[in-house]
């Protein structure tokens, strides 16, 4: 790249500093998936394996199994190893004060490793309770547990961090849906149980949700789901601020992790590394998946100082964005332990399946623009010239603005949810477009009588209107612009930093393909007379 950040740098330095004195407030980040792989024969063999759950060590793993040496149909079986990283042992049987002729389900092993909870019954479960005096010694005969939890049936018991609270999965009277997600409380451990209290509708739905899984800082929450615009169980998450706050609207895990309509199960490692989770195809395994936090802040393709000083503007904030220390979920707090974690992928070229088209614009001849992540390329159209040694990225693209343009194929993405586009120019004048959708807007473009930044990307109908800036962007200088859609504000971006921004209902886009280098409509005086370069698409927030 031709283009530093050497200059934020020192602005970061400074920064940190300065924002030692201000309050703080609870942030979360945005992560993704690696892709899945099976934990393998030893775990995962040719018998039905599913239901993981994890120690706090991360050194025990218990699971259900039909593998040979049990004792019923499914049985509780635990897997060690010496270090975190390492492959796991032999699993061995929980023995008969456990297992039974009966179906045994949904382990969940007590933070300090002396209890573990699980049901027992496939059609009709219940919450039974096994206790050992120390790590070294067996398991106690498996109790029932008493009516505030059994009374009606039970399953998919779940710890918090201090073995204080439980959550579990019920059909009993109150919930919203046929199953829903419950939670029981005990002043200390040994304590009994509280009467349990439904998580809610931002939890539960009028669908069958179960199967709890909650991190180790107690404040992001795995579950199955079976609700509305899916078509098998799949898992979901969602998560909350801190233990005294409710939770948030959940969020589908996506086709990384649910790639058959039929995953359940979550379990998330102590350390928040590592998702584990329940495929089911025909038989069933136990499959694990990295969580990666996103660490391209500003979506420019590389992790360096640009992105250090993302984290000093939000510190202390409670911007879902750039909270990943010290797990990928991050702590509630954006502080220097961001700053730790963030240093670890400095100056890495990022693989993010966030974005969903990127053209570079770097060829040096031909009549293609390649999409190095689609399978939508653009056509040049009236003759715009390669400029290989032309672009603040490597080379550029220089159109005419009398007829060049680039025609290019739909680019799909989220339209309800959080969506980024953003683009290097230089030159242009008023009433030119650097983006548009096909008869559709102007995505991104300049005022008419003063050649600024603005959008005509908004909700549509009588009231509707574009979104404009007072920040000037033709002329001789090479900047970066930028919409950013989060669900509910517009952003206009200017060398990072917001020009302009409002509240809307909504976005009215189509499927229409896209033009670079003019309007939405070809018309007149909107062909672009400048160099483009580096036109990014996510579907996320970013912060050009």
């Amino acid at each position: 790249m031709k283009w530093s950040n050497g200059y934020r740098m020192r602005v970061v330095v400074v920064g940190i500093m300065a924002v030692i004195v201000f309050g703080i407030e609870p942030a979360r980040a945005d992560f993704t998936f690696g892709e899945p792989t099976n934990t393998g024969p030893t775990i995962s063999g040719s018998s039905h394996d599913i239901g993981p759950s994890i120690s706090v060590d991360g050194l025990s793993l218990f699971f259900n199994s039909t593998r040979p040496g049990g004792l019923g149909d499914l049985d509780l079986w635990m897997a060690t190893r010496e270090a975190i990283g390492e492959p796991w042992g032999e699993p061995v049987n929980l023995g008969s004060n456990i297992n039974s002729p009966n179906t045994e389900l949904g382990p969940a092993i007590s933070p300090n490793g002396l209890e573990l909870y699980f049901s027992r019954g496939w059609d009709d479960p219940y919450i039974f309770v096994s206790k050992r005096s120390s790590k070294d010694a067996p398991w106690g005969p498996a109790v029932r547990l008493d009516s505030s939890i059994n009374s009606y049936n039970a399953h998919a018991p779940e710890f918090s961090s201090d073995g204080l609270s439980l959550y579990f999965c019920s059909n009993r009277p109150g919930g919203l849906g046929g199953t829903d997600i419950w939670v029981t409380t005990r002043a200390m451990i040994g304590d009994s149980w509280s009467e349990p209290i439904n998580l809610g509708p931002n939890v539960n739905s009028f669908y069958n949700d179960y199967g709890p899984s909650i991190s180790l800082d107690d404040r992001v929450l795995f579950f199955d789901s079976y609700r509305a615009g899916t078509q098998k169980d799949q898992l979901w998450l969602t998560v909350r601020s801190n233990e005294d706050d409710g939770w948030e609207s959940p969020m589908i895990l996506g086709p990384q992790i649910n790639l058959s309509n039929q995953e359940g199960d979550a379990e998330i490692s102590p350390d928040g590394s590592t998702l584990y989770f329940s495929f089911y195809t025909g038989s069933a395994d136990i499959y694990q998946a990295k969580v990666l936090p996103i660490v391209d802040f500003n979506g420019d393709g590389i992790v360096d100082a640009g992105d250090m000083c993302t984290i000093v503007d939000h510190w202390g904030g409670n911007d879902s964005l750039c909270d990943i220390g010290p797990t990928p979920f991050g702590d509630g707090i954006v502080d220097v332990q961001d700053l730790i974690a963030l240093s670890k992928h400095l100056f890495e070229e990022v693989n993010d399946p966030t974005l969903i088209a990127h053209w570079p614009l770097d060829e040096v001849q031909g009549d293609i623009a390649y999409n190095s992540v689609a399978n939508c390329d653009g056509t040049l159209m009236g003759g715009p010239v390669w400029q290989p040694d032309g672009g603040i990225v490597d080379g550029a693209l220089q159109l005419d603005g009398v007829d060049d343009y680039v025609s290019t194929d739909p680019v799909l993405y989220q339209v309800n949810g959080k969506f980024s586009v953003v683009a290097w120019i230089k030159g242009g004048a008023p009433g030119q477009a650097v983006l548009s959708q096909v008869d559709k807007a102007n995505w991104l473009c300049t005022d008419p009588l003063e050649g600024t930044l603005m959008t005509e990307l908004t909700v549509g109908g009588r009231n509707s209107c574009s979104l404009g800036s007072e920040a000037m962007i033709t002329g001789g200088d090479w900047h970066r612009i930028g919409f950013v859609w989060d669900g509910s504000y517009r952003r206009l971006y200017v060398d990072g930093v917001v020009v302009a921004e409002d509240t809307q209902d909504g976005l009215d886009v189509s499927v229409n393909g896209l033009y670079i280098g003019t309007g939405k409509n070809m018309e007149s005086g909107s062909f672009f007379s400048g160099l483009i370069d580096d036109i990014r698409i996510y579907n996320r927030i970013v912060t050009p």
